[in-house]
Parts: C-alpha cells; sequence; structure tokens
C-alpha cells in the first residue's frame, strides 16, 4: 500500500520558476522543481543549463548520493566516468551509479539537463585524477 502522507503533491507549470545562479556550480543556472519539498528532503529535482564556458570544468569528484540520474535535454556534455570519456547528448539518460568518480569537462553552449538526485542533500566530494582530462572545445560567437 502506498504511503500517501510522507510526500505531496507537486506540480510546478513550465512558466513558474527561474533559472538562478548559486548551486553547486557557477558556470550553471539550476531552476528547482520543487521535489525536495515535497519529499521532505528525498529526492531533488532540477533543470541545469550552460551559463559559461567550461574553462576549468567541475574537477573530479563524487557524490554521496543513493541515486543519480542525468537526462540530457539539449545540447551535450562531455564526461570522464572513470577513465571512460563518455559524451552525453539529447535524449540520453546517464545513472551515475553511487561514488562513481567522474568530472564534466565539456558541453555546448545550449546544454540542459535534467538531474535527479536522492537525498536532496547529496554532498560533492573532490578526488584524487583518475586519469588526463582532454581540454574543452572553445565557444565561437
Amino acid at each position: 500500500m502506498l504511503d500517501r502522507t510522507s510526500t505531496l503533491f507537486s506540480h510546478l507549470k513550465g512558466d513558474q520558476g527561474d533559472y538562478v545562479s548559486g548551486g553547486l556550480r557557477d558556470f550553471f543556472l539550476y531552476r528547482d522543481l520543487g521535489i525536495a519539498a515535497a519529499t521532505h528532503g528525498k529526492v531533488i529535482a532540477h533543470l541545469v543549463k550552460a551559463n559559461m564556458p567550461p574553462d576549468e570544468g567541475t574537477g573530479w569528484h563524487r557524490h554521496e548520493a543513493d541515486f543519480q540520474i542525468v537526462i540530457m535535454l539539449k545540447g551535450w556534455a562531455r564526461f570522464m566516468y572513470e577513465d571512460q570519456d563518455t559524451l552525453v547528448q539529447a535524449g540520453d539518460c546517464v545513472h551515475q551509479r553511487p561514488g562513481i568518480s567522474h568530472f564534466l569537462f565539456d558541453y555546448s553552449p545550449d546544454m540542459e539537463y535534467l538531474e535527479i538526485v536522492s537525498p536532496a542533500d547529496f554532498k560533492s566530494i573532490d578526488v584524487e585524477p583518475v586519469c588526463e582530462v582532454p581540454k574543452p572545445v572553445p565557444w565561437t560567437s
């Protein structure tokens, strides 16, 4: 039987909620979808989009999370997942297993993805480099 008391109904319309800075990465903008509040912190869902070129990327890190997926909505991004160079394009879905070392090092100016993580207050922890990371492709005007 479903426990209907542990979470709340949530419906955020497409024209509600702004993209704001101040999230995990300065070079991205984030649009909260209201899921963290509705699930009392069990899950977060937000839209993430490129705001500045990927000069340095995210650096090598891992997350303390039980579950994380990225669904690319627009554009593309290149990640190193451990020693594997992975191109994630619009329509792709990536499940990042808990604790996987990764580095987002390049993305298109129109990149936008949906990220869903549990718990909502997951931590990002810097880790030692796993391997060399390719250089990002410079954005052109």
